[in-house]
């Protein structure tokens, strides 16, 4: 049977703006939803798995998508996806992880030129999109610019003070090189910025309180698990699927500000830690006595 990893993350809490730089007039607009009858703010999976690949950049791996901050775009190490296409040789962590696609028209109409085609590989790692951990209260901060004044030079920015969730899943079994699972792990717990307009904001996206599973269960159950109370973190749903026994507590990984929440040892079997860096090398660990 697969070994499969899957994670519930609860970010910090902080003040969102601006997450895709989307205008509605002079508003500068976040990204929302309905949720559980209420409207939240949201972060796309999109952006996620983009912080992803920058993370990874950063720290001097090799990426086939390279981000050149000078340019403000992608710039590609290999487009045709060599190695997947022989299916040997040196590939890319960001193609293994993250997959890609690359679709062609066909070169002529009427069914007697090329056909299209289209180079692609599913993403091992899925990614669910972020919602806000408390409803969006409308708040608008507004400013004007400084200078010479136009219709522009007022304008105003949706803020949410909040926190974020969102869950991960993958299996490393799937991955040309499963080594990379331990990358995907370290790249998630040090997630800094997502999205967001960060020359005028910063938004901790890093993990405060993970739940983190290790199994052989196709299905990851715990997505979404918390919820934020007076300002507290919980794990309600967490603690019903492990006294359903529908989770065994010994695949389950507890760290952060939700690790405070319970008495954990009344679930005899699952891994409770102060911090989250200690819950994903707990799990990294126990991982990697699977191979």
């Amino acid at each position: 049977m697969s070994t499969h990893i899957y994670g519930n993350i609860v970010t910090h809490h902080g003040a969102a703006a601006n997450n895709r730089g989307e205008n509605d007039g002079n508003i500068t607009t976040l990204q929302k939803l309905l949720w559980k009858g209420n409207v939240h703010t949201t972060v796309s999976s999109e952006a996620i798995r983009w912080a992803i690949r920058y993370f990874w950049q950063l720290r001097g791996l090799p990426v086939n998508r390279v981000w050149n901050p000078e340019k403000d775009t992608h710039e590609w190490k290999d487009e045709k996806w060599t190695a997947w296409a022989k299916g040997t040789g040196e590939t890319f962590i960001d193609d293994d992880v993250l997959g890609f696609m690359k679709a062609e028209g066909a070169k002529a109409e009427g069914g007697k030129g090329e056909k299209g085609h289209a180079d692609k590989r599913r993403g091992v790692l899925e990614v669910a999109r972020a919602v806000s951990t408390t409803p969006f209260a409308g708040d608008i901060t507004f400013n004007a610019k400084s200078g010479f004044k136009e219709r522009t030079s007022l304008y105003g920015t949706e803020v949410h003070a909040t926190r974020y969730q969102y869950g991960f899943a993958f299996t490393p079994d799937r991955l040309r090189d499963a080594g990379r699972a331990a990358q995907v792990l370290e790249a998630i717990c040090n997630l800094g910025e997502v999205a967001g307009n960060h020359s005028r904001f910063l938004f901790d996206f890093s993990p405060e309180s993970v739940v983190l599973r290790l199994t052989d269960d196709p299905a990851p159950r715990l997505l979404f698990c918390m919820t934020e109370q007076n300002d507290e973190v919980q794990a309600g749903a967490l603690i019903d699927l492990l006294e359903s026994k529908d989770v065994k507590p010994e695949e389950i990984y507890v760290g952060g500000l939700v690790s405070k929440a319970y008495d954990w040892k009344k679930h005899a079997g699952v891994h409770a830690f102060a911090g989250v860096k200690d819950a994903f090398a707990a799990l990294q660990a126990d991982l990697a006595k699977r191979k």
